[in-house]
C-alpha cells in the first residue's frame, strides 16, 4: 500500500482508499495516478506518461488533462496549490506529496473488504465484498427493526443483479430466514401499466412458503392488492379494483413483523412513477418494521427530468436511503474471474491483462471477450479432453479481436435508443481516439461547434455514454469542450458502425480544420493530422503530414521521435502506386540515415562522458 496524506494507493487490488473506505476511480485514471506515485518527486513528461500507458499508441496529450482534472478532483487537491500533483507548464507533472509504504494498511483494507465471503458457498461473485458486507450490515439493521432503503447503480454488465443474488442467496439461507421477493421493470411497460414490478413481487410473495399468511393480512389490510390468481378464491374481493399505496405499505410492514422482507426491484430507470412514489413512501414512513427495499437501476438512459433522480437524490439528502454505486473490477478480481470461469488457478501469460485492458473491468465485457477469444480459437485447451489446461495460440498483445458479436449488439441496442442526430454526434466523435474535442466532431459533421457542444453536453448528462473532460485552448483564442467514451468497446462500435466513405470524409475535414486552426504552425499538429490522413486512406497527405513533424522533432533535437515518424513514413509508402513509393522511400531513407547517425553519435558522446 502506498501511502500518501489520508490516502492509500492499493496497487494489489488496484484501488484507492481514503480512512478506510474506498474511492471509486477508474482503470486509466487509477494508472496514471499509480505511475505518479510511483515516481514521486521527479518531472514526469508528457511523453513519458503517454509511452508508458499508451504503449505503440498516439493518443492527444490533451487526455492527459482529463485524467489529472479527475484525479484532482478526488484528491481534493489545488491546482494553484497543489498538495499532490503540480503542474509544470508544457512539460508535464510532479507528484510532490510525500509516499510511504504501508504493510499494515494493506491488511486492514482486506479486513475491511470481507474477505472471508470469498470461502463461502456463495463464492461465485467476484470483486464485490466490500459492497457485500455493507448490504448484510444493512441486513443487520432490518433485522432489528429499522427499515432500508438501498439504490445499486452502476452502467450495463457492472454485476448489480448478481451482488443482489448472492445477498439474496445469503440472508434467504440464514436460520431466521428472510423473505426474498423481486419485481422487474420492463422497458416501455411503466408507461402502460402502473405498478408493473410492484404487482410482480407481490405475485412472489402469495406464492412463497408464507403464502397464507400474507394473504390474510392483503386480504385485511390492501384487498386491492391481492393477485386476481388469489382473488378467484375469495369472491367478495373480485369487485376491489382500485390500487391504494398507503394500505399496500401498511400490509407490507405487518408482514415484516415477523420475518424480515427484502423487496428487490430492477432496473427502476424504466420503472412508472407510482412505482417510485411507493417506494418513496415507505422510505419516509416511521413504523419500526423489518422492511427492506433494494433497488438496482442505470444511470444510462435516463432523461435528466426522469423522477428517479430526485427521489434518490432527496432521499440520500434526507439519509433516508443508502447508495452503492459499483465501480469497475480492479485487475485482480478480473484475474480471479477469468480463472474461475477456466477452471485453471495459473492463466496462460499475459490473458488477464489483455481482457481487463479491454474490458476495463466490466464483468459482463470481461465474460464476453474470454468467449469471444475463445471461439475465435485464439484461446484452446492443451490435449482433447474438457480438463486440459488452456493456452494461447499467439502473444494476446497481437491479437485483433474486434467486438464480440454479442456484447457488440447489446451496445448497439443502447445506441438505438438515441436519435439519429445523437447517434451522428457519437459516430463523428469515435473518429479522434481516446477523446474527442467538440470542435473535432463540428468539422467532422459540418455543422456548428456551439451547437455540437450543447448536443454533447446532453449527451453526457442523459446517457452516461460520454463524459465531459476539460477543455481546448484553440489558437484563435476560442475555448472547445472535449469529451471522453466511457468505455473504449463503445467508441470502436461507433466506429465501425459508420460506412468507409463517410469515415474517410470526416476524417480528412478533422485534419483540414487543423491545418485552419494552425494555419502559419501546421507543423506543431502535423502528426495529429496524419492520424486523420492515415486513417482516412489518403497516403500522400499522411506521408507529407509525416514528413513535417519529423521536421518539427528535428527542430526540438527529438531524434528519436523524428526516426519513428520517418519509418512510419515508410510504412505508409507501402500503400502508394509503385513510382511514388520508389521516389517517397530514396528521399526517407536518406533523411533516416542522417538521423540514426545523430542518435548513434550522441549515444557515444554520452557513453565517453
Amino acid at each position: 500500500m502506498n501511502q500518501f496524506g489520508s490516502f492509500g494507493l492499493d496497487t494489489s487490488n488496484e484501488c484507492l482508499w481514503r480512512e478506510g473506505v474506498q474511492i471509486e476511480l477508474a482503470p486509466k485514471p487509477f494508472s496514471v495516478l499509480r505511475y505518479l506515485v510511483e515516481n514521486a518527486g521527479r518531472l514526469i513528461t508528457h511523453d513519458e506518461l503517454l509511452d508508458a500507458l499508451w504503449p505503440a499508441t498516439y493518443v492527444q496529450p490533451q487526455v492527459l488533462r482529463t485524467y489529472m482534472l479527475e484525479l484532482r478532483k478526488v484528491l481534493g487537491d489545488d491546482a494553484s496549490s497543489p498538495r499532490f500533483i503540480q503542474t509544470i507548464p508544457k512539460r508535464g507533472y510532479r507528484f510532490v506529496a510525500a509516499v510511504s509504504q504501508d504493510a499494515d494498511a494493506a491488511v486492514e483494507v482486506a479486513h475491511a473488504s470481507g474477505d472471508s465471503i470469498l470461502g463461502s458457498k456463495f463464492s461465485e461473485l467476484v470483486g464485490r465484498d466490500q459492497e457485500l458486507v455493507r448490504l448484510q450490515t444493512q441486513a443487520q439493521l432490518v433485522a432489528g427493526g429499522q427499515r432500508q432503503v438501498v439504490f445499486i447503480t452502476g452502467g450495463a454488465g457492472i454485476g448489480k443483479t448478481s451482488l443482489v443474488n448472492t445477498f439474496s442467496a445469503l440472508v434467504a439461507g440464514k436460520s431466521s430466514g428472510a423473505i426474498v421477493v423481486c419485481g422487474q421493470s420492463v422497458e416501455g411497460f411503466g408507461k402502460e401499466e402502473s405498478y408493473y414490478p410492484i404487482v410482480e413481487a407481490l405475485g412472489q410473495l402469495c406464492g412463497s412458503a408464507d403464502q397464507e399468511r400474507v394473504r390474510g393480512i392483503l386480504s385485511r389490510v390492501a384487498p386491492a392488492w391481492l393477485p386476481l390468481t388469489w382473488r378467484d378464491h375469495e369472491p367478495a374481493l373480485q369487485t376491489v379494483t382500485r390500487h391504494t399505496p398507503g394500505d399496500l405499505c401498511d400490509a407490507l410492514e405487518e408482514i415484516a413483523q415477523d420475518k424480515a422482507l427484502i423487496l428487490v426491484l430492477e432496473d427502476l430507470q424504466w420503472a412508472d412513477e407510482a412505482t417510485l412514489e411507493l417506494i418513496s413512501a415507505l422510505a419516509r414512513r416511521r413504523t419500526p418494521t423489518r422492511l427492506m427495499v433494494l433497488a438496482t437501476y442505470r444511470p444510462e438512459g435516463r432523461s435528466t427530468e426522469h423522477p428517479l433522480k430526485a427521489l434518490k437524490q432527496d432521499l440520500v439528502v434526507r439519509q433516508l436511503c443508502t447508495e452503492l454505486a459499483l465501480p469497475p473490477l480492479s485487475k485482480p478480481a478480473v484475474k480471479q474471474l477469468l480463472s474461475r470461469r477456466l477452471g485453471q488457478e495459473k492463466l496462460p501469460p499475459g490473458l488477464d491483462g489483455f481482457i481487463y485492458q479491454r474490458s476495463e473491468g466490466n464483468p459482463l465485457f470481461v465474460l464476453s471477450l474470454l468467449e469471444h477469444v475463445i471461439a475465435e480459437r485464439f484461446l484452446v485447451r492443451k490435449g482433447a479432453t474438457d480438463d486440459g489446461q488452456w493456452e494461447q495460440l499467439a502473444p494476446f498483445q497481437e491479437m485483433e479481436i474486434g467486438v464480440p458479436h454479442e456484447l457488440g449488439k447489446l451496445i448497439e441496442l443502447e445506441l438505438d435508443r438515441l436519435s439519429i442526430s445523437e447517434q451522428r454526434v457519437l459516430e463523428a466523435g469515435s473518429l479522434m481516439p481516446i477523446a474527442f474535442p467538440a470542435w473535432a466532431v463540428a468539422a467532422a459533421l459540418e455543422e456548428n461547434a456551439d451547437e455540437i457542444e450543447n448536443a454533447c453536453d446532453e449527451l453526457a448528462r442523459r446517457t452516461g455514454l460520454v463524459q465531459r473532460a476539460g477543455h481546448d485552448d484553440l489558437p484563435d483564442g476560442t475555448r472547445s469542450d472535449f469529451y471522453a467514451f466511457s468505455h473504449g468497446l463503445y467508441r470502436e462500435v461507433l466506429y465501425q458502425r459508420q460506412a468507409t466513405a463517410r469515415r474517410a470524409k470526416g476524417h480528412v475535414r478533422i485534419a483540414e480544420r487543423l491545418r485552419e486552426l494552425f494555419a502559419g504552425r501546421e507543423d506543431n499538429v502535423a502528426r495529429e493530422m496524419a492520424v486523420q490522413y492515415e486513417a482516412a486512406g489518403n497516403w500522400h497527405r499522411a506521408a507529407q503530414a509525416l514528413k513535417a513533424a519529423a521536421r518539427h522533432a528535428h527542430e526540438r533535437n527529438a531524434y528519436l521521435e523524428e526516426a519513428q515518424l520517418l519509418e512510419h513514413t515508410l510504412c505508409i509508402a507501402e500503400n502508394m502506386s509503385e513510382p511514388d513509393r520508389r521516389a517517397l522511400e530514396q528521399e526517407i531513407e536518406g533523411e533516416l540515415h542522417l538521423v540514426r547517425m545523430t542518435i548513434g553519435g550522441n549515444e557515444e558522446q554520452a557513453k565517453v562522458s
